[in-house]
């Protein structure tokens, strides 16, 4: 049940990255290799590429572009939290990194990770399927409390309340262990004008669970000062995130590489004495064309945003 994999705003991280011959690059989230396989071209037979991926489906992929390309290869199976700091104790140093955070193609689409409310699988939705925490568990198992949280903090989610009452009062008659008779539970909780707007009604819920079971923001926040520290001088760092949660990290942690003085504007003169680390490639987010999402849905949330690190004599002719 898998469809042919169609890399999120391919062209523009290229563009970003713009990545030469000889180079470095790591990707954080290998997935289905899309993005790998258009920096391995660009890098050549001198660069070399470093894949992260917890998914054992991705060491499968990669196996493939291995197969297809000139540049020197590596695969590290980890979470790329794990990933970014096994190459700091190595002493690792890079010139292009990037991330392509949530879900992979080929997770959506292999029905059986239950990752989908648009069809009927296993309530699991592990990125790493050797962890023990399911979809499953969260549903049966954690307090009305505790789900409400977590549906409105990760899934900004209107109607959390009202979702969470519904699956506890539902979870004692049966064990809910399927995405259907979750998609059955959020309906009937959620008012019927309500359930046609803004896209699926279980959209947010999902959303939620999968960010809780695979851990992803405390992942986020903790691999971008890992990726900063990899970076060579000159090195370019790019996220792509797919709702707001991750966006918000992603642009703040960039930003604030970015920022020079930060002494109160009443002061006149500067005492921090801070000087900016890197300069923003992207002052916006990057957003996918009207022509790509009409190609591929899945592209309408993504947000494209970059950082390039500052060599010292780079920092004194900001300053």
């Amino acid at each position: 049940m898998a469809t042919a994999h169609v890399p999120v705003l391919a062209g523009e991280l290229i563009d970003l990255l713009d990545p030469r011959p000889g180079q470095v690059a790591v990707d954080c989230t290998f997935g289905a290799g899309g993005h790998a396989r258009l920096v391995a071209e660009r890098i050549g037979a001198e660069g070399t590429l470093i894949a992260i991926d917890r998914d054992p489906a991705a060491r499968e992929r990669f196996t493939e572009l291995e197969r297809e390309t000139s540049a020197t290869t590596r695969f590290i199976a980890a979470d790329f939290t794990a990933g970014l700091a096994q190459l700091r104790a190595e002493g690792v140093l890079v010139d292009l990194l990037y991330m392509d955070l949530g879900m992979s193609s080929m997770q959506v689409d292999t029905w059986i990770r239950g990752f989908s409310y648009s069809y009927d699988a296993p309530l699991d939705m592990r990125m790493d399927q050797a962890q023990e925490l399911t979809a499953t568990t969260i549903v049966n198992e954690w307090d009305e409390r505790q789900l409400s949280r977590l549906l409105r903090e990760y899934g900004e989610e209107r109607y959390a309340a009202q979702i969470a009452r519904a699956i506890v009062r539902d979870r004692v008659r049966r064990r809910l262990t399927t995405t259907q008779q979750l998609v059955d539970v959020i309906k009937s909780a959620i008012p019927v004008p309500a359930q046609f707007a803004g896209g699926h009604p279980a959209k947010r819920s999902f959303q939620a669970l999968r960010i809780a079971v695979n851990d992803e923001l405390a992942q986020v926040d903790a691999a971008l000062p890992l990726a900063w520290d990899l970076l060579a001088p000159q090195g370019r760092l790019a996220v792509i995130s797919f709702h707001s949660l991750e966006d918000r990290r992603a642009k703040r942690f960039l930003t604030d590489r970015a920022r020079g003085c930060i002494c109160p504007p009443e002061l006149p003169i500067c005492i921090c004495h801070r000087e900016p680390e890197g300069e923003l490639l992207t002052r916006r987010a990057i957003a996918a064309t009207a022509g790509e999402i009409a190609a591929n849905p899945r592209a309408r949330s993504a947000h494209l945003r970059g950082v390039r690190k500052l060599t010292p004599a780079h920092q004194e002719e900001r300053s």
